[in-house]
């Protein structure tokens, strides 16, 4: 590379290392000077950690070190607290300055399927100490029947083929969304054969009195008067999108629910040099796969206006998609350009049994130890 090719380099500021995050970051490494901030220590593939929590021996294939990502860029390990078109402001005081920002800061949702801690001894303790709690719970409830509560219900069942386990949900019906009957009808098919209560259409009178993921036995009772006693419980619902960082001339974009508004290219509404993508955008479905897909889109567009050019690509949807395991060998889905929907087979063979994780120990280039 010669030296008027080096100038000539962008710099690309991501907030947030989260799967659209690592994803841009990584394919934009070789053109431009990427600075990926980020308070975690280390990448949590949320995909398998539900998995880890039923068997910790999983714990050190889905942590994976933020060193290992770019070969060019560096990681800033901090958390962002100001995001304007041309600079992201640190919690530590630290002014990146930028030509092009990427909003991808993700989402909270509620521990296990994600953590709050940015430090790995730490978070890795959290899941073991919750297994722990959990080996010893006869009754399990789990409150949510989306995906997260019909995964977790699988990964329960998988281990500990005695424990009873509740899904409830207020709705009458699981996997709300805009997915087939038949996906819908299958998956709770292979929960009532794992042997998983349904309490549908109904909400609990009051909350359990004890912290998710606490020993403790307590009865609730659903507004239809159904009672359940449980030991544990867990929170199966609840994304809300990380975007209370952004600056003056961003803000705008933010709506009330608090997702940043974006356009067809993926630019933040009314910027050119601002991009989101993920959870936090308005772009698309909540999870990981359409984040890696928008993140390909802002990619390119960043290339081209680095380039000087104006045609951008226009982010286009993979429509209706999601795999459902319930635990290495069950589940369902419904994948695009496909009539009807994908078997337990499929599913197990493209998530359920590895969910993934030699893939994402690729990424950050490290190989995953096997799980004994």
């Amino acid at each position: 590379m010669t030296h008027s090719d080096q100038a000539a380099r962008p710099t690309v500021v991501v907030v947030g290392g989260g799967y659209g995050g690592i994803t841009v970051a990584k394919a934009l490494d070789e053109t431009s000077d990427v600075v990926l901030v980020e308070p975690k220590d280390a990448f949590m593939h949320n995909i398998a950690a539900l998995r880890a929590l039923v068997d910790p021996t999983w714990l050190p294939r889905i942590f994976l070190p933020y060193a290992g990502l770019l070969t060019n860029g560096r990681v800033v390990r901090d958390r962002a607290v100001m995001a304007d078109p041309h600079r992201v402001v640190t919690a530590s005081g630290e002014e990146i300055s930028a030509d092009f920002v990427v909003l991808a800061t993700g989402s909270r949702y509620p521990f296990p399927a994600k953590t709050d801690l940015v430090d790995t001894h730490h978070a890795q303790e959290q899941v073991r100490q919750t297994n722990r709690a959990l080996t010893h719970a006869d009754r399990v409830l789990l409150v949510g029947a989306g995906p997260v509560g019909i995964e977790l219900a699988g990964e329960i069942r998988d281990v500990w083929p005695e424990k009873s386990i509740v899904l409830l949900d207020v709705s009458d019906e699981i996997l709300g969304g805009p997915y087939l009957p038949e996906l819908k009808a299958e998956l709770r098919r292979q929960l009532v054969e794992f042997r998983v209560e349904l309490i549908l259409g109904s909400p609990l009178r009051e909350g359990p009195p004890t912290e998710p993921g606490e020993l403790g036995t307590f009865t609730v009772t659903t507004e239809a008067g159904t009672e359940v006693v449980a030991d544990i419980w867990f929170r199966c619902y609840g994304v809300m999108p990380n975007s209370d960082y952004l600056g003056e001339e961003l803000a705008s974009a933010r709506r009330s629910d608090g997702f940043i508004e974006v356009g067809p290219t993926l630019q933040v509404a009314g910027q050119t040099t601002v991009f989101a993508i993920g959870d936090i955008s308005t772009a698309d479905s909540k999870m990981a796969g359409f984040a890696r897909h928008q993140a390909a889109t802002v990619a390119e567009n960043i290339n081209s206006l680095a380039q000087g050019r104006s045609d951008l690509a226009h982010y286009e949807s993979m429509g209706v998609a999601i795999a459902v395991p319930i635990g290495p060998t069950g589940g369902a889905g419904q994948f695009p350009g496909q009539d009807g929907i994908v078997g337990r087979e499929t599913i197990s063979e493209v998530k359920g049994r590895d969910l993934m994780v030699d893939q994402f120990g690729e990424v950050f280039g490290v190989a995953t130890p096997a799980t004994s």
